[in-house]
Order: structure tokens, then C-alpha cells, then sequence
């Protein structure tokens, strides 16, 4: 696998702002999951995102990068024996796992496993 950028996220502290300042400058479509409180972010064509409020007041507001991996645990246990502080342990959500780790010179970045059954259509 070669590790693709396949996702990037916003952690804002004011999603209402952010969204207006997106949809201004960008041709990109917003759509709200109001269930997760998350904004999906459609490009059109390459990576897409999402926005959410940040969950750490004291963080200003930043973009994550996410990586693809064949496996989110085995890729953050790799990377923790590489001097990276995990952020975020290995987490699962609808489409996959994910992790966010910082690297040993303080870089953020998130680590993402598709789920295989999230992609399957139903048999018509």
C-alpha cells in the first residue's frame, strides 16, 4: 500500500465562522451530520475533510492530515516504538479506525483503516 493522503480535517473553535470563510473562498460543498455535530467537507475531484468543533479549548484551531494504513493498530503501535506520543489511541467509527499521533518533532497526524464492509453496496 502506499499510504495515500486521504483525508484532512479542521478542529475549529468556531465552526459556524470556519464555514463561512470555507464556503466563500472554495467551490466546496458543506454537508452537516448533525448526529456527529461533524461538516463534511466534498472537494469535487481529490481529498475531502470535514470540520468539527475542537475538543480541547486551549487549541487553537488547525487542520489534521489523515494517512491510510492496512492496519490503524499495527501502524500506531509502529509508530509509538518510533518516539511518536499517540494523541488519540486507535478509535472506531462507521467507515474505520483512525489514530492521531504526533511525531517525534511535534507534527500532528491522523492515521486512517478503511473498513472493507463500510464500501460494500448491499446485493440488490
Amino acid at each position: 500500500m502506499a499510504n495515500p493522503f486521504v483525508h484532512v480535517e479542521l478542529m475549529t473553535t468556531d465552526v459556524a465562522k470556519a464555514k463561512e470563510f470555507y464556503n466563500g473562498l472554495f467551490d466546496w460543498q458543506l454537508e452537516d451530520i448533525p448526529k456527529m455535530d461533524y461538516t463534511l467537507i466534498k472537494v469535487g475531484e481529490g481529498t475531502g475533510g470535514g470540520m468539527m468543533k475542537t475538543v480541547q479549548p486551549d487549541l487553537p484551531s488547525h487542520w489534521i492530515a489523515y494517512v491510510q494504513v492496512e492496519d490503524a493498530a499495527a501502524a500506531t503501535e509502529k509508530a509509538r516504538k518510533l518516539g511518536a506520543t499517540i494523541c488519540k489511541e486507535v478509535t472506531q467509527i462507521s467507515g474505520g479506525w483512525f489514530s492521531v499521533i504526533t511525531d517525534p518533532t511535534g507534527a500532528t497526524l491522523g492515521i486512517w483503516q478503511m473498513n472493507p464492509a463500510a464500501c460494500q453496496k448491499p446485493a440488490a
